[in-house]
């Protein structure tokens, strides 16, 4: 059983094999199942992974709520059941869930089993470490080209690029090799 705070913002991601010849509904289900989502408290988005050998060619949908209270409510509603009762005939099989919170969201690896968690001391660290050389080494890159943008922007920009490069490139690299040392 998973221990959260009430209060950790929560990811979920949902993967399932879609019947072949049935993905132009099953996005329009997506399309669906999003829009409802995002009228319910707390909700902050959602993303949609295509299949690919990546997805072990799944659709998979992400979804983040502030709060696992909020989650929950979202997961329990009956709006949110009205539109589970639509895949009938649209996906194979059970879906696979995994919920996260908090910095665990960077440190999941599919090979790593649900009930293994890294120790949050060592994944402080790795972000602590990770953070540091990005952003240093932006600041070396592309720093003396921004100096005439305002504060907010060149903020903004370094968030942004940071952010992008640890979800899709660094930090799976980074987890994966640290791996061993981090859920010992």
């Amino acid at each position: 059983m998973m221990n959260f705070d009430c209060d950790d913002p929560v990811t979920v991601s949902v993967s399932r094999k879609v019947v072949p010849g049935r993905e132009q509904d099953y996005e329009a289900w997506v399309r669906g199942i999003s829009a409802l989502a995002a009228s319910f408290p707390g909700h902050q988005g959602v993303n949609v992974l295509r299949p690919s050998p990546a997805t072990d060619n799944k659709y998979v949908v992400i979804y983040r709520f502030a709060s696992y209270a909020d989650s929950r409510k979202w997961e329990e509603s009956s709006e949110r059941e009205v539109w589970i009762d639509k895949l009938d005939g649209l996906a194979e099989g059970e879906p696979d869930y995994k919920k996260v919170t908090g910095l665990e969201f960077w440190f999941d690896l599919p090979e790593v089993p649900v009930a293994a968690k890294a120790s949050p001391h060592k994944m402080a660290l790795t972000l602590i470490v990770v953070v540091f050389c990005l952003v240093y080494a932006l600041q070396l890159a592309v720093g003396s080209m921004l100096e005439t943008w305002p504060l907010w922007a060149r903020v903004l920009l370094a968030v942004s690029v940071q952010v992008i490069l640890m979800t899709y490139l660094v930090m799976p690299r980074v987890t994966r090799l640290l791996k061993n040392w981090l859920y010992e």
